[in-house]
């Protein structure tokens, strides 16, 4: 699949023995981007079969730990595993820090490149961009600070309409530029425009990682026609009081956001252990807007 979501991870607060802290793999156009990373992030990795070796960027949205306690562990067994790839790390200055002591604790010297890049909470920031893929981040707000993040797909190339080509005799060196847009100009001057020699790109996929966050609008300026969007929706609302004062999400609240911002569907997560049964989250999140799921640990989310 060129865009498909792991959820490793989905519960609130500390780990239930259904539930583990959260953690996404998405993996993008055969890029492997790990969020967050959880208490128990490497053991979900290994049970779910992911090449974690492929995982070269890391973003963590802030220092809660049951965000991020389970990273410094998986970069020690990336070092034990041989690894030599050069491995990028996104998240809160601080965080720098404490990788830094727990290593040096430890006396672990890496066999690898570890570059890390702080996070800008004031403002949206392209973190990492390629020919297919760019990863954002954006400001939420919480009791610390804390982002969000966009990874998109960049429009994909046109697709060739291989009769018309073959009409006229377009050799294989121009197709490249032809996916690109480019018309095809034959010996004798006459330009092929390029609309006959290719049909309409595939879709541009784009996910949206939100959590922990209260309420806040202005997510969705960010985030505006994003196929898939998961927002955490930590309690519902008759708990609404309770998120206020922990700056949590309803579910309703996270439905809110999804309708404000255009996405195309709702991924519901970061439940408070107090919920067993979790239709009681979807249905109120129905409400509001109807193409909503709730994320479980394991679940693989194809775009």
């Amino acid at each position: 699949m060129s865009f498909e979501i792991t959820i490793l991870g989905c519960g609130s607060a500390s780990p239930t023995s259904f539930r583990n802290p959260s953690a996404q793999l998405v993996q993008v156009q055969e890029r492997l981007f790990l969020i967050d990373c959880g208490e128990g992030t490497q053991v979900q990795i290994r049970k779910h079969k992911i090449r974690m070796q492929k995982i070269n960027h890391i973003f963590i949205s802030h220092l809660h730990g049951d965000h991020y306690f389970g990273l410094v562990g998986l970069l020690s067994t990336f070092h034990l595993l041989g690894r030599d790839k050069e491995l990028h790390v996104y998240g809160p200055e601080d965080l720098k820090n404490i990788i830094y002591t727990q290593l040096k604790s430890s006396k672990t010297y890496l066999k690898y490149g570890l570059h890390f890049h702080a996070l800008n909470f004031s403002e949206q920031q392209l973190l990492f961009e390629d020919k297919r893929v760019e990863v954002y981040s954006f400001p939420m707000r919480h009791s610390i600070e804390v982002c969000g993040f966009l990874i998109q797909e960049k429009t994909k190339p046109r697709k060739i309409n291989r009769k018309a080509v073959d009409t006229y005799e377009v050799p294989v060196y121009e197709l490249n530029n032809i996916k690109d847009g480019a018309d095809y100009v034959m010996e004798d001057g006459k330009v092929i425009d390029n609309a006959t020699l290719t049909f309409e790109p595939n879709s541009s996929m784009s996910y949206a990682y939100c959590s922990d966050t209260s309420y806040y609008p202005l997510i969705a300026e960010s985030i505006q026609n994003v196929s898939l969007l998961y927002h955490e929706a930590t309690f519902g609302k008759e708990l609404e009081k309770l998120a206020k004062q922990t700056k949590h999400s309803t579910a309703e609240q996270a439905a809110l956001i999804a309708k404000e911002s255009n996405a195309k569907q709702l991924l519901l997560g970061h439940y408070s252990a107090r919920y067993i049964d979790l239709n009681v989250l979807l249905d109120e999140a129905k409400e509001v807007f109807e193409n909503t799921l709730l994320a479980s640990d394991g679940m693989k989310i194809s775009l």
